[in-house]
């Protein structure tokens, strides 16, 4: 018996959750280390240890089995794990919508880079929202005060290339809570040597603890498998657009529960960055003109 189609009113609700678990990475990182409440290096260890758990005893549930999960596949678990640490070290200093806007920026650009690297024609279109993202990431670090540190959004910039390798690897997965299980459980061992690094408990409460485990096992394995779920009812230029509104969500979350202040900055550099990322969407997704 063919599937049921996913009602809107369920694909929204499940799309809101999604949403805010993936904002909530940012505002827990930044929450747990701008007290500082943990290590970076703990952090991360912590992350992917309690994802990776959470994730696994999910797949078992569904398969009665381990099986799935015996075949590693290294270059994804490394790209996670570059993505993961990347992003803790950067949180160390970014505020958390600041943070989310360069990942965001830097996995599109890292994905568009890898299509031209691979031959595929980008319309013109798509080159003037390129260009436009391009422009609002070089104003958002510009010198001045209100500049980001260049050293912190260096970093974040690398964990959003770290997150567009895992995504591009993903893209031929056919399973992907099982994929993701599997690629965090692989990256456990990439996270326990951060654990037996000199510095990575030299600073650890139970706060810390608490907001490391609920950003690995709640806003990333259980916002991944909720995204997923999400998946059934939106094609894929909704599911892209839908994501621009992460940052705008990090930074809400970030004055609300953080403190942080919304800057001119940051406000124009975020419409510029994802209206030239919307604009890219949606040429790429516009129909060919038939001749």
């Amino acid at each position: 018996m063919p599937d049921q189609p996913q009602s809107a009113v369920k694909t929204s609700a499940l799309t809101g959750i999604t949403l805010v678990a993936f904002a909530a990475n940012s505002i827990l990182c930044r929450a747990a280390l701008q007290g500082p409440e943990i290590d970076p290096l703990a952090f991360t260890s912590l992350r992917l240890t309690s994802g990776a758990v959470f994730l696994a005893l999910l797949v078992i549930i569904r398969n009665r089995s381990l099986a799935a999960l015996a075949r590693p596949k290294w270059r994804p678990s490394l790209a996670l794990f570059f993505y993961a640490i990347a992003f803790s070290l950067a949180y160390v200093a970014l505020p958390a919508g600041t943070g989310a806007l360069l990942l965001f920026a830097s996995v599109q650009v890292t994905m568009i880079g890898l299509s031209l690297i691979k031959g595929e024609r980008m319309r013109k279109g798509e080159w003037l929202g390129a260009v436009l993202a391009l422009v609002g990431l070089i104003y958002l670090l510009s010198p001045g005060l209100a500049a980001p540190p260049l050293l912190f959004a260096g970093l974040m910039i690398l964990s959003g290339i770290g997150w567009g390798l895992y995504s591009l690897y993903g893209k031929v997965e056919t399973d992907p809570i099982t994929a993701t299980a599997r690629n965090f459980l692989y990256a456990v061992p990439f996270a326990l040597v951060l654990g037996i690094a000199p510095a990575a408990f030299s600073q650890i409460s139970t706060t810390g603890v608490i907001l490391a485990i609920a950003s690995g096992a709640i806003a990333s394995g259980m916002g991944y498998v909720v995204w997923y779920a999400a998946l059934r009812g939106l094609s894929a230029m909704e599911a892209s657009i839908v994501q621009l509104a992460v940052p705008v969500v990090a930074a809400v979350g970030g004055i609300l529960f953080l403190g942080e202040n919304l800057t001119l900055r940051f406000a124009l550099a975020s419409l510029v960055i994802l209206g030239g990322i919307l604009i890219t969407i949606l040429a790429k997704n516009r129909p060919a003109r038939s001749s």
